[in-house]
Protein backbone atom coordinates (compact mmCIF):
# COMPACT_ATOMS: atom_id res chain seq x y z
CA UNK A 1 0.00 0.00 0.00
CA UNK A 2 1.27 3.40 -1.11
CA UNK A 3 1.63 5.98 1.23
CA UNK A 4 -1.45 7.98 -0.31
CA UNK A 5 -3.61 4.78 0.34
CA UNK A 6 -3.52 5.25 3.91
CA UNK A 7 -6.18 6.57 6.15
CA UNK A 8 -4.13 9.00 8.36
CA UNK A 9 -4.88 12.40 9.67
CA UNK A 10 -3.94 15.25 7.59
CA UNK A 11 -5.62 14.69 4.29
CA UNK A 12 -5.38 18.31 3.41
CA UNK A 13 -3.13 17.90 0.35
CA UNK A 14 -3.69 14.58 -0.98
CA UNK A 15 -5.82 13.02 -3.62
CA UNK A 16 -5.94 9.70 -5.37
CA UNK A 17 -6.44 10.21 -9.24
CA UNK A 18 -8.08 6.90 -10.82
CA UNK A 19 -7.91 7.51 -14.87
CA UNK A 20 -8.50 5.44 -17.69
CA UNK A 21 -10.58 4.24 -20.22
CA UNK A 22 -14.35 3.29 -20.30
CA UNK A 23 -15.48 -0.22 -18.91
CA UNK A 24 -11.79 -0.58 -16.82
CA UNK A 25 -13.21 -1.09 -13.52
CA UNK A 26 -12.31 2.63 -12.31
CA UNK A 27 -15.76 3.33 -10.33
CA UNK A 28 -15.29 -0.14 -8.50
CA UNK A 29 -11.60 0.41 -7.45
CA UNK A 30 -13.01 4.57 -6.35
CA UNK A 31 -15.53 2.86 -4.17
CA UNK A 32 -13.21 0.53 -2.83
CA UNK A 33 -10.61 2.80 -1.77
CA UNK A 34 -13.04 5.08 -0.18
CA UNK A 35 -14.96 2.62 2.02
CA UNK A 36 -11.23 1.13 2.95
CA UNK A 37 -9.56 4.69 3.67
CA UNK A 38 -12.29 7.06 4.65
CA UNK A 39 -12.46 8.73 1.44
CA UNK A 40 -14.94 10.92 -0.80
CA UNK A 41 -15.14 9.75 -4.71
CA UNK A 42 -15.71 12.55 -6.82
CA UNK A 43 -16.37 12.72 -10.49
CA UNK A 44 -14.10 13.40 -13.49
CA UNK A 45 -16.28 11.71 -16.64
CA UNK A 46 -17.93 14.42 -18.64
CA UNK A 47 -20.92 12.54 -18.97
CA UNK A 48 -22.40 11.48 -15.90
CA UNK A 49 -22.06 14.81 -14.57
CA UNK A 50 -25.49 14.67 -16.25
CA UNK A 51 -28.80 13.58 -14.50
CA UNK A 52 -30.43 12.15 -17.60
CA UNK A 53 -28.32 9.36 -18.35
CA UNK A 54 -27.57 7.42 -15.14
CA UNK A 55 -28.08 4.16 -17.15
CA UNK A 56 -26.16 4.86 -19.85
CA UNK A 57 -23.32 6.78 -18.82
CA UNK A 58 -23.05 4.08 -16.23
CA UNK A 59 -23.10 6.29 -13.02
CA UNK A 60 -22.81 4.52 -9.61
CA UNK A 61 -25.90 3.21 -8.96
CA UNK A 62 -28.10 4.76 -5.48
CA UNK A 63 -26.73 1.87 -3.56
CA UNK A 64 -22.45 2.35 -4.62
CA UNK A 65 -23.39 5.95 -3.73
CA UNK A 66 -24.86 5.37 -0.53
CA UNK A 67 -21.99 3.27 0.26
CA UNK A 68 -19.29 6.05 0.39
CA UNK A 69 -19.79 9.76 -0.28
CA UNK A 70 -19.81 10.63 -4.27
CA UNK A 71 -19.66 14.05 -5.32
CA UNK A 72 -20.58 15.28 -8.39
CA UNK A 73 -22.33 12.66 -10.01
CA UNK A 74 -26.15 14.01 -12.08
CA UNK A 75 -25.82 17.13 -10.66
CA UNK A 76 -26.02 19.04 -13.85
CA UNK A 77 -29.70 19.27 -16.50
CA UNK A 78 -28.93 18.22 -19.90
CA UNK A 79 -29.81 21.10 -21.34
CA UNK A 80 -27.03 22.57 -19.62
CA UNK A 81 -23.83 23.15 -21.68
CA UNK A 82 -21.20 21.83 -18.52
CA UNK A 83 -18.01 23.35 -19.86
CA UNK A 84 -14.78 22.61 -18.23
CA UNK A 85 -14.78 25.48 -16.65
CA UNK A 86 -17.63 24.66 -14.50
CA UNK A 87 -16.08 21.42 -13.87
CA UNK A 88 -13.16 23.34 -12.73
CA UNK A 89 -15.37 25.43 -10.01
CA UNK A 90 -17.53 22.99 -8.67
CA UNK A 91 -14.40 20.32 -7.85
CA UNK A 92 -12.62 22.76 -6.42
CA UNK A 93 -15.43 23.29 -3.93
CA UNK A 94 -15.69 19.63 -3.10
CA UNK A 95 -11.93 18.92 -3.29
CA UNK A 96 -12.16 21.55 -0.64
CA UNK A 97 -14.96 20.72 1.01
CA UNK A 98 -13.45 16.77 1.00
CA UNK A 99 -9.91 18.41 2.85
CA UNK A 100 -12.40 20.03 5.44
CA UNK A 101 -13.82 16.85 6.71
CA UNK A 102 -10.64 15.17 6.72
CA UNK A 103 -11.51 12.86 3.73
CA UNK A 104 -9.57 11.64 1.07
CA UNK A 105 -10.65 12.74 -2.47
CA UNK A 106 -10.51 9.88 -4.83
CA UNK A 107 -10.98 11.90 -8.34
CA UNK A 108 -12.08 9.21 -11.07
CA UNK A 109 -13.16 9.36 -14.74
CA UNK A 110 -12.22 9.13 -18.14
CA UNK A 111 -12.12 12.73 -18.89
CA UNK A 112 -8.92 13.44 -19.53
CA UNK A 113 -9.01 17.15 -20.07
CA UNK A 114 -10.65 17.29 -17.01
CA UNK A 115 -7.75 15.92 -15.21
CA UNK A 116 -5.36 18.25 -16.73
CA UNK A 117 -7.37 21.14 -15.60
CA UNK A 118 -7.88 20.01 -11.97
CA UNK A 119 -3.77 19.41 -12.00
CA UNK A 120 -2.88 22.73 -14.41
CA UNK A 121 -5.38 24.62 -14.27
CA UNK A 122 -6.95 26.66 -17.60
CA UNK A 123 -6.56 29.43 -19.70
CA UNK A 124 -8.41 33.28 -17.93
CA UNK A 125 -10.87 32.60 -21.31
CA UNK A 126 -13.98 34.83 -19.94
CA UNK A 127 -17.93 32.90 -19.83
CA UNK A 128 -19.58 33.45 -23.35
CA UNK A 129 -22.94 35.39 -22.51
CA UNK A 130 -25.69 32.18 -23.45
CA UNK A 131 -27.41 35.18 -25.79
CA UNK A 132 -24.30 35.24 -28.16
CA UNK A 133 -23.68 31.46 -27.90
CA UNK A 134 -27.24 30.99 -29.17
CA UNK A 135 -26.49 33.95 -31.96
CA UNK A 136 -23.22 31.95 -33.18
CA UNK A 137 -25.01 28.75 -32.84
CA UNK A 138 -28.33 30.21 -34.86
CA UNK A 139 -26.15 31.43 -38.02
CA UNK A 140 -24.08 27.94 -38.28
CA UNK A 141 -27.14 26.08 -38.44
CA UNK A 142 -27.22 24.30 -41.78
CA UNK A 143 -23.54 25.07 -42.33
CA UNK A 144 -20.43 22.39 -42.95
CA UNK A 145 -18.18 22.24 -40.28
CA UNK A 146 -15.33 22.69 -42.67
CA UNK A 147 -16.76 26.15 -43.72
CA UNK A 148 -17.49 27.64 -40.09
CA UNK A 149 -13.30 26.05 -39.73
CA UNK A 150 -12.39 28.92 -42.68
CA UNK A 151 -14.05 31.27 -41.28
CA UNK A 152 -12.19 31.01 -37.68
CA UNK A 153 -8.88 30.68 -39.95
CA UNK A 154 -10.01 34.07 -41.17
CA UNK A 155 -10.43 35.90 -37.78
CA UNK A 156 -7.94 33.45 -35.61
CA UNK A 157 -5.25 31.61 -37.58
CA UNK A 158 -3.59 30.58 -34.78
CA UNK A 159 -6.23 29.15 -32.97
CA UNK A 160 -7.86 27.57 -36.17
CA UNK A 161 -4.57 25.59 -36.55
CA UNK A 162 -5.33 24.35 -32.91
CA UNK A 163 -8.17 22.61 -33.92
CA UNK A 164 -9.53 20.08 -36.50
CA UNK A 165 -11.78 21.51 -39.52
CA UNK A 166 -13.80 18.40 -38.41
CA UNK A 167 -14.68 19.67 -34.57
CA UNK A 168 -17.45 21.27 -34.97
CA UNK A 169 -17.62 21.65 -30.96
CA UNK A 170 -14.45 23.33 -30.50
CA UNK A 171 -14.85 25.29 -33.95
CA UNK A 172 -17.99 27.10 -32.56
CA UNK A 173 -16.40 27.33 -29.34
CA UNK A 174 -13.79 29.41 -30.74
CA UNK A 175 -16.48 31.35 -32.72
CA UNK A 176 -18.61 32.10 -29.66
CA UNK A 177 -15.17 33.17 -27.74
CA UNK A 178 -14.48 35.82 -30.37
CA UNK A 179 -17.95 37.13 -30.83
CA UNK A 180 -18.01 37.61 -27.04
CA UNK A 181 -14.79 39.21 -26.58
CA UNK A 182 -13.97 40.48 -29.97
CA UNK A 183 -10.83 38.56 -29.05
CA UNK A 184 -9.40 35.26 -30.45
CA UNK A 185 -9.21 32.24 -28.57
CA UNK A 186 -5.57 31.95 -29.24
CA UNK A 187 -4.77 35.60 -26.65
CA UNK A 188 -6.52 33.91 -24.14
CA UNK A 189 -4.46 30.51 -24.29
CA UNK A 190 -1.02 31.76 -23.09
CA UNK A 191 -2.15 32.41 -19.28
CA UNK A 192 -3.58 30.16 -17.06
CA UNK A 193 -5.13 29.81 -13.65
CA UNK A 194 -3.48 27.60 -11.61
CA UNK A 195 -5.79 24.04 -10.96
CA UNK A 196 -7.41 22.77 -7.69
CA UNK A 197 -4.99 20.13 -7.15
CA UNK A 198 -1.52 22.13 -8.09
CA UNK A 199 0.89 21.38 -5.73
CA UNK A 200 -0.60 18.60 -4.03
CA UNK A 201 0.72 15.21 -3.54
CA UNK A 202 -2.02 12.73 -5.79
CA UNK A 203 -1.49 9.01 -6.66
CA UNK A 204 -2.29 9.32 -10.06
CA UNK A 205 -2.96 5.85 -11.41
CA UNK A 206 -3.95 4.76 -15.01
CA UNK A 207 -5.52 1.73 -15.23
CA UNK A 208 -4.77 0.07 -18.48
CA UNK A 209 -6.93 -3.47 -19.54
CA UNK A 210 -5.54 -5.72 -22.17
CA UNK A 211 -7.18 -4.15 -25.08
CA UNK A 212 -9.27 -7.67 -26.34
CA UNK A 213 -10.47 -7.78 -22.49
CA UNK A 214 -11.59 -4.05 -23.04
CA UNK A 215 -13.72 -4.59 -25.79
CA UNK A 216 -15.78 -7.43 -24.31
CA UNK A 217 -16.71 -5.49 -21.32
CA UNK A 218 -17.61 -2.60 -23.51
CA UNK A 219 -19.89 -4.54 -25.50
CA UNK A 220 -21.17 -6.80 -22.66
CA UNK A 221 -22.07 -3.75 -20.39
CA UNK A 222 -23.52 -2.11 -23.51
CA UNK A 223 -26.00 -4.60 -23.81
CA UNK A 224 -26.48 -4.78 -19.68
CA UNK A 225 -27.55 -1.10 -20.05
CA UNK A 226 -30.33 -1.81 -22.52
CA UNK A 227 -31.70 -4.73 -20.31
CA UNK A 228 -31.61 -1.64 -17.59
CA UNK A 229 -32.85 0.92 -19.08
CA UNK A 230 -31.00 2.43 -21.27
CA UNK A 231 -33.78 2.81 -24.03
CA UNK A 232 -36.30 4.94 -21.76
CA UNK A 233 -33.84 7.02 -20.51
CA UNK A 234 -33.30 7.89 -24.26
CA UNK A 235 -36.73 8.03 -25.28
CA UNK A 236 -37.42 10.37 -22.09
CA UNK A 237 -34.31 12.66 -23.43
CA UNK A 238 -35.43 12.89 -26.62
CA UNK A 239 -38.72 14.09 -25.70
CA UNK A 240 -37.18 17.24 -24.44
CA UNK A 241 -36.17 18.26 -27.90
CA UNK A 242 -32.76 19.63 -26.64
CA UNK A 243 -30.08 21.07 -29.18
CA UNK A 244 -28.33 18.22 -30.74
CA UNK A 245 -25.05 19.49 -30.11
CA UNK A 246 -25.56 19.47 -26.96
CA UNK A 247 -22.79 17.33 -24.75
CA UNK A 248 -25.50 15.31 -23.70
CA UNK A 249 -26.78 14.43 -27.00
CA UNK A 250 -24.07 13.19 -28.24
CA UNK A 251 -23.01 10.61 -25.26
CA UNK A 252 -22.14 7.24 -26.63
CA UNK A 253 -25.03 5.38 -26.96
CA UNK A 254 -27.71 8.57 -27.68
CA UNK A 255 -27.58 8.85 -31.33
CA UNK A 256 -28.19 5.65 -32.57
CA UNK A 257 -30.75 4.94 -30.13
CA UNK A 258 -32.33 8.07 -31.24
CA UNK A 259 -32.26 6.90 -34.48
CA UNK A 260 -33.58 3.75 -33.49
CA UNK A 261 -36.76 5.77 -31.91
CA UNK A 262 -37.18 7.70 -34.89
CA UNK A 263 -37.27 4.08 -37.21
CA UNK A 264 -34.12 5.22 -38.73
CA UNK A 265 -32.37 1.82 -37.92
CA UNK A 266 -33.22 -1.59 -35.71
CA UNK A 267 -32.44 -1.95 -32.24
CA UNK A 268 -29.74 -4.30 -32.66
CA UNK A 269 -28.12 -1.64 -35.29
CA UNK A 270 -28.35 0.82 -32.85
CA UNK A 271 -26.85 -1.35 -30.15
CA UNK A 272 -24.03 -2.29 -32.79
CA UNK A 273 -23.21 1.67 -32.88
CA UNK A 274 -23.36 2.92 -29.52
CA UNK A 275 -21.03 -0.61 -28.78
CA UNK A 276 -18.43 0.73 -31.62
CA UNK A 277 -18.61 4.15 -31.02
CA UNK A 278 -17.81 3.54 -26.97
CA UNK A 279 -15.04 0.93 -28.29
CA UNK A 280 -13.29 3.50 -30.30
CA UNK A 281 -14.02 6.22 -27.93
CA UNK A 282 -12.00 4.05 -25.47
CA UNK A 283 -9.07 3.77 -27.85
CA UNK A 284 -8.68 7.32 -28.21
CA UNK A 285 -9.10 7.61 -24.11
CA UNK A 286 -6.15 5.35 -24.15
CA UNK A 287 -4.40 7.35 -26.84
CA UNK A 288 -4.68 11.00 -25.14
CA UNK A 289 -3.64 9.92 -21.53
CA UNK A 290 -0.42 8.34 -23.02
CA UNK A 291 0.35 11.41 -24.76
CA UNK A 292 -1.30 14.26 -22.94
CA UNK A 293 -0.23 13.26 -18.95
CA UNK A 294 3.58 12.75 -17.17
CA UNK A 295 5.71 10.39 -16.54
CA UNK A 296 4.19 10.71 -12.81
CA UNK A 297 1.24 8.65 -13.81
CA UNK A 298 1.45 4.94 -13.16
CA UNK A 299 0.09 2.50 -15.42
CA UNK A 300 -1.72 -0.82 -14.00
CA UNK A 301 -4.26 -3.09 -15.14
CA UNK A 302 -7.43 -3.51 -13.23
CA UNK A 303 -5.96 -6.69 -11.17
CA UNK A 304 -2.90 -5.23 -10.24
CA UNK A 305 -4.57 -1.94 -8.90
CA UNK A 306 -6.75 -3.80 -6.93
CA UNK A 307 -4.43 -6.66 -5.78
CA UNK A 308 -2.03 -3.38 -4.12
CA UNK A 309 -4.62 -0.85 -3.28
CA UNK A 310 -7.38 -3.46 -1.86
CA UNK A 311 -5.94 -5.84 -0.70
CA UNK A 312 -8.32 -8.60 1.00
CA UNK A 313 -11.26 -6.44 -0.01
Amino acid sequence: MTELGKADEGMAGRAILIAGPTASGKSALALGLAQARGGVVINADSMQVYGDLRVLTARPSPEEEEAAPHRLYGHVDGAVNYSVGHYLADAGRVLRDAWAAERLPIVVGGTGLYFKALLEGLSAIPPVPEAVRAAVRAQAEGRETASLHADLARLDPEGAARIAPGDRLRVLRALEIRAATGRPLSAFQGSRQPGPLAGVACEKLFLAPDRAGLRARIDARFLSMMEAGALDEVRRLRARHLDPMLPVMRAHGVPGLIAHLNGALTREEAVARGQADTRRYAKRQVTWFRHQVGEDWRWLTPEEAAREFLPGH
